[in-house]
C-alpha cells in the first residue's frame, strides 16, 4: 500500500503539469439593465415595448456537443428592473419547437432531462456565491444556492420568485420575475454582479453557455460568469417577512388509537441589511411532508439521512464543513428527533446568515422541549468563514449541545485554497480541517478529527486524494460519524478521452484506480479496503451510459456481526473480488431505464445485487416510476434474500399545483409505506400541502394497517 501511495504521489504531480487551453470568455462579456417606470405582465410574451428597448446579448456558445463552436440556436437575453424587481427576458428561438422536451411542471423539478434556462447571480459580485434559478418550456421552477465557486449546491432553498413561459412556432420564450428582497446584496448605489446564462437543448443533448463555456467549467462557477452592470438606486432595500403556520390532522396508531393534532407558530425573518438576515421561530414546525426511504442496512455502519425539514434546509450550506461526508460536526436532523425517530417538541429557535465584506457568518440556536427521560436541551452553532485570494478561505466552526447535567462539544478550523486558473482553465483545490470534541462526563473528554485532500476534478483527467481521521474518543453529538477510530486514506483517478474518430461516443471514462483504506487509528491495522478498477465505460452522443467495473474488498471484523437475523459472521479478515455493470438509457426520453448489477465473493460466501429502474413520462402531468432492489446472500451460515420496491407517481396540473404519490417495501422490515401530497403555491412563498402517510405491517398474511396520518398545513406569507 506504501508503494502505491508513492505512485498516486507522483501522478497527482504530473496531472498538474499537463498543458491546456486558455479560459473561454465570449464579447460582449457584459450586459446592461434597462430602468422601466411601469409594471409589466408577467405573462412570458415578451411583445411589450420596454423588452424591445433593452439591451440584448447572443453570444452563445457550445459547451456541448461540440465545444466552442457556435450555438445551433439563437438565444437572446434582456434585463429589466424597476424599483422592487428584477426582470430576465429569455428569447430560446428554436426551428422545431413541436420537438421541446418539456416533461416536468412541479417545483424543483428535475431539469437535467429537459430543455431548459439557467440562470445564475453573483449579487456580492464575489466570484464564488450566487443564485441559480432554473425554467423549462412548461414554466416548471428550480432554484438553489450556490457557494465556494459550485463547491457546494443548496438545492433546499426556495427563493420567492416567478417565471412564466409561452411556446410558439418560432420557438419557447421565458419571463422572470425576481424580487430584490429574494437576494442579499453589497450596499452601493451603482450595483455590479456576476451573471451568466445557460440553454439546454435536450434533443439534441447540446449545451450552450454565455460566458465559461469550456468543459471543465459548469454555470455553478460564478468565476467565469459575466457582469451585470446599470442598476442604480436599490440599496436601501429592507424586508420584514412574516410566515406562520397552521397544521391540522388526525393520527390512528394500533398501539396508541387515535388523536387529533394540531398546531401553529411562525417564523420572522429581518433583512437587517441587503446582505444579512435574522430568523426567529417560535414553536418550530418540524411536521415533514415527505417520508423518508426506507433503507435496508447491510454494513456494519451507520445510515445517513438527508435533512427533509425546512427550517434547517434554507441555510444549511452556511454550516459545512471542510471535513467531508462522513465526519460531519453539525447534523440538523440530531435536532427535534429522538434516537427512535419520534419528533421532539420545539420551544423556540433564531437564525442569522448573512455575508459582509469577505467574511460569511451562519448561526442558529434552538431549545427543545423535555421529551420523556430527554432533559430540554439547547442546540447552538456557529459557522465563520473569511474569503482570501480570488477563490479560497479559512474558516471556523463551534457546535454545542447543552443539557443540564452534560455538555458536549465540537470546534474546528478548516481551510480551502482553489483555482480555476492553473494553466489557463484547470480546476485544482486543496484543503483540510481539524476537529476536536469535548463530552463533560466522558473519561476521555476530548477526541480528534483531521482531513486532508487534493482534488483536479477536470474534463479529460479528474483525480483526488484524500486523507481523513477520527479518533476513537471524537464524539460529535450533534454531528454525524458514519465510524469511529479510523484513519482512511481515498485516491480516485479518472481519465475521460473524446475520440473524433468514433462519431457515436460523447466520451469515454476508464477508471485506473479508485481506493478507499480504513486502518484502526490505534493499532493502525486494517479496518477495511474497497478498490475499483474501470476498464470500459462510455457515454454516447445519444445520451446512453455503460460502465463495467471490477472491485476488490477486504473487511476485518473485530467481532462477529450479525448480517441479517439469526446469520452471523465469525469475527477475522476477509478478502474478495467483486464484479459490476451499470446501463441507462437517455432520460431525455418518454420512456428510459436504468440496470445496475453487482456479483461476486462475500465474506465466505457469495453475493449478487441488482437494481433496476423503469421510467414512464405519460406526458408534460404524468409520470411513473419504479424501482426494484435484490440483494441474494448466500453464506455457509445461511442464506437469505432481500428484496425492496418503490413506486412514484407524479402529477402536475400547472407548475403551482403538483402532488406525489410514493410506496415502499422491503422484505426485512416487512412493512409498507405509503405516502400522499398535493402542494398548492397560491402565490410565491405561500404553500399548502395536503398529506397522507399509510404504513402497514406485512409480516402475518394480508397487510395490517399500523399508522394512519392524514395532514393539512399552510404556511402564508407577509412582507411588512
Amino acid at each position: 500500500m506504501e508503494k502505491l501511495l508513492r505512485v498516486i504521489l507522483i501522478l497527482s504531480v504530473l496531472i498538474l503539469f499537463v498543458a491546456t487551453n486558455n479560459a473561454q470568455t465570449s464579447f460582449p462579456d457584459k450586459i446592461r439593465a434597462y430602468k422601466i417606470n411601469q409594471s409589466i405582465k408577467l405573462d412570458g410574451d415578451l411583445t411589450e415595448p420596454v423588452w424591445q428597448k433593452a439591451e440584448k446579448i447572443s453570444n452563445f456558445t457550445q459547451r456541448e456537443l461540440n465545444e466552442g463552436k457556435p450555438a445551433s440556436e439563437l438565444t437572446k437575453v434582456a434585463v429589466l428592473y424597476d424599483d422592487k424587481n428584477l426582470y430576465i427576458g429569455i428569447w430560446s428561438y428554436d426551428e422545431n419547437s413541436g420537438k421541446l422536451v418539456a416533461e416536468k411542471m412541479k417545483r424543483d423539478f428535475k431539469y437535467s432531462t429537459e430543455d431548459n434556462f439557467k440562470i445564475i447571480l453573483d449579487t456580492y459580485n464575489d466570484k464564488r456565491n450566487g443564485y441559480l434559478f432554473v425554467t423549462n418550456p412548461n414554466g416548471a421552477r428550480y432554484d438553489a444556492l450556490v457557494q465556494d465557486n459550485g463547491k457546494s449546491v443548496n438545492s433546499a432553498w426556495n427563493g420567492v420568485w416567478n417565471v412564466k413561459t409561452t411556446i410558439t412556432g418560432k420557438g419557447w420564450f421565458a419571463e422572470f420575475e425576481i424580487p430584490f428582497s429574494t437576494l442579499k446584496f453589497s450596499t452601493k448605489d451603482n450595483l455590479v454582479w456576476g451573471i451568466n446564462f445557460e440553454r439546454n437543448i435536450r434533443r439534441k443533448r447540446e449545451q450552450v453557455l454565455w460566458q465559461g463555456w469550456s468543459r471543465n467549467y459548469n454555470i455553478e462557477q460564478v468565476s467565469r460568469a459575466g457582469k451585470l452592470i446599470g442598476i442604480k438606486g436599490i440599496s436601501e432595500v429592507t424586508l420584514v417577512e412574516l410566515k406562520p403556520y397552521g397544521i391540522a390532522g388526525i393520527e390512528n396508531n394500533e398501539d396508541t388509537g387515535s388523536s387529533f393534532t394540531s398546531n401553529i407558530g411562525g417564523d420572522i425573518n429581518y433583512l437587517i441589511t441587503p446582505t444579512m438576515k435574522l430568523n426567529l421561530s417560535i414553536n418550530t414546525d418540524f411536521a415533514q411532508v415527505e417520508s423518508d426511504q426506507l433503507q435496508v442496512n447491510l454494513t456494519r455502519f451507520s445510515l445517513f439521512y438527508p435533512e427533509k425539514r425546512e427550517f434547517f434546509l434554507e441555510g444549511q450550506n452556511y454550516f459545512d464543513f471542510g471535513i467531508g461526508s462522513s465526519i460531519r460536526p453539525f447534523y440538523s436532523r440530531r435536532i427535534g428527533l429522538a434516537p427512535d425517530r419520534s419528533t421532539i417538541p420545539i420551544i423556540a429557535g433564531a437564525r442569522l446568515l448573512g455575508k459582509t465584506g469577505n467574511t460569511t457568518l451562519g448561526g442558529m440556536s434552538i431549545q427543545t422541549a423535555k421529551h420523556d427521560s430527554i432533559p430540554s436541551t439547547n442546540y447552538t452553532v456557529l459557522r465563520w468563514k473569511q474569503d482570501v485570494l480570488q477563490q479560497s478561505n479559512i474558516g471556523l466552526i463551534g457546535v454545542g449541545k447543552l443539557g443540564p447535567d452534560r455538555q458536549n462539544a465540537v470546534y474546528g478550523a478548516d481551510f480551502l485554497y482553489s483555482t480555476s486558473n492553473i494553466f489557463g482553465n484547470k480546476n485544482f483545490s486543496v484543503g483540510g480541517a481539524v476537529a476536536q470534541s469535548y463530552t463533560s462526563d466522558a473519561k476521555e473528554k476530548t477526541g480528534m478529527a483531521h482531513r486532508l485532500f487534493i482534488d483536479y476534478p477536470n474534463d479529460i483527467i479528474d483525480f483526488s486524494a484524500v486523507w481523513d481521521r477520527a479518533s476513537v474518543n471524537f464524539n460529535p453529538e450533534t454531528g454525524f460519524l458514519r465510524r469511529t477510530n479510523y484513519q482512511m486514506y481515498n485516491a480516485d483517478l479518472r481519465i475521460k478521452p473524446r475520440p473524433k474518430f468514433l462519431p457515436w461516443i460523447q466520451k469515454f471514462v476508464f477508471k485506473p484506480f479508485d481506493f478507499n483504506y480504513y486502518v484502526d487509528d490505534k493499532t493502525h491495522k486494517l479496518q477495511s479496503l474497497w478498490t475499483e478498477f474501470r476498464p470500459l465505460g462510455f457515454t454516447t452522443k445519444s445520451g446512453e451510459f455503460f460502465e463495467s467495473n471490477i472491485q476488490r474488498r477486504a473487511e476485518n471484523l473485530t467481532e462477529d456481526f450479525e448480517i441479517h437475523k439469526g446469520i452471523i459472521i465469525p469475527r477475522g479478515e476477509y478478502w474478495f473480488t467483486r464484479y459490476e455493470l451499470q446501463f441507462a438509457t437517455f432520460k431525455g426520453r418518454p420512456v428510459y431505464g436504468f440496470l445496475f448489477v453487482n456479483w461476486g465473493d462475500f465474506y465466505t460466501g457469495k453475493r449478487t445485487e441488482w437494481f433496476i429502474r423503469s421510467v414512464f413520462q405519460i406526458n408534460k402531468n404524468i409520470s411513473i416510476s419504479s424501482d426494484f432492489t435484490q440483494n441474494y446472500i448466500s453464506l455457509p451460515q445461511g442464506s437469505f434474500t432481500v428484496n425492496e420496491f418503490g413506486g412514484r407517481v407524479d402529477l402536475a396540473i400547472s407548475p403551482d399545483l403538483f402532488g406525489t404519490f410514493f410506496g415502499q417495501w422491503n422484505n426485512n422490515d416487512n412493512k409498507v409505506v405509503l405516502n400522499f401530497r398535493v402542494n398548492w403555491i397560491p402565490k410565491p412563498g405561500t404553500n399548502f400541502y395536503f398529506v397522507v402517510n399509510e404504513s402497514f405491517d406485512t409480516l402475518d398474511s394480508g397487510w395490517h394497517s399500523s399508522n394512519t396520518t392524514v395532514l393539512t398545513k399552510l404556511i402564508w406569507r407577509f412582507v411588512l
